[in-house]
């Protein structure tokens, strides 16, 4: 099947912010120097909180992501009776496609270098999804959250479509900070879930 681009703001120009770029290098570092064992105990202390979100569990529809460079680990997630969509990456722009873990058409590594579903997964359009988490490296009080740097997700949700779905951060606590530098791009998202809990902002 053949990739759309669903209503993302390609103009939405992401330009590179030196303060966030160090901070992103430090937080990535702390990451991925968890051990196994607590990065374990940690994704599936989340994956409980998570669950007892209303968000949660009152949806049918989920975007999700599969785990890169010790991200939270959501995959124990994805036997739960619900319709999971994972993320490919099209051009500037992210393309959501239906997917099963017993799906017979195995993931691909993308362009960076993460787990992404085959083209001829089918698409899912907006008005299906009830529900999108956000990969994150931090997020802040405020409901702001620094990614890898490409803005993907900020020109996702700047678009209409989806700008109105509920959005949740997926971190460890450590990345939950006070206050994040902001570009005029950034878009908030509407709760974070860590290991200590689930936390929804008033925007």
């Amino acid at each position: 099947m053949k990739s759309v681009n669903l209503d993302i703001q390609p103009n939405l120009d992401i330009q590179p912010n030196a303060e966030k770029a160090a901070l992103r290098r430090s937080l990535l570092q702390t990451r991925q120097a968890l051990s196994p064992e607590l990065w374990r105990q940690y994704s599936d202390r989340l994956h409980a909180h998570l669950q007892s979100c209303d968000w949660f569990s009152q949806s049918q529809t989920i975007l999700s992501y599969i785990s890169f460079r010790q991200e939270p680990d959501l995959n124990p997630l994805f036997t739960l009776p619900k319709q999971w969509g994972l993320p490919r990456c099209v051009g500037r722009s992210l393309s959501w496609h239906r997917w099963s873990p017993t799906d017979p058409l195995p993931l691909q590594l993308g362009t960076y270098g993460i787990w992404e579903p085959h083209p001829d997964h089918p698409i899912l359009q907006p008005e299906e999804v009830d529900l999108i988490l956000v990969p994150s490296i931090a997020c802040d009080r405020q409901g702001y959250r620094l990614g890898y740097g490409g803005g993907f997700y900020d020109r996702m949700l700047s678009s209409p479509t989806w700008s109105t779905k509920p959005t949740i951060g997926i971190l460890f606590e450590f990345a939950c900070l006070s206050q994040l530098p902001i570009d005029s791009w950034d878009r908030p998202l509407k709760g974070i879930c860590t290991e200590t809990g689930m936390f929804k902002f008033k925007l």
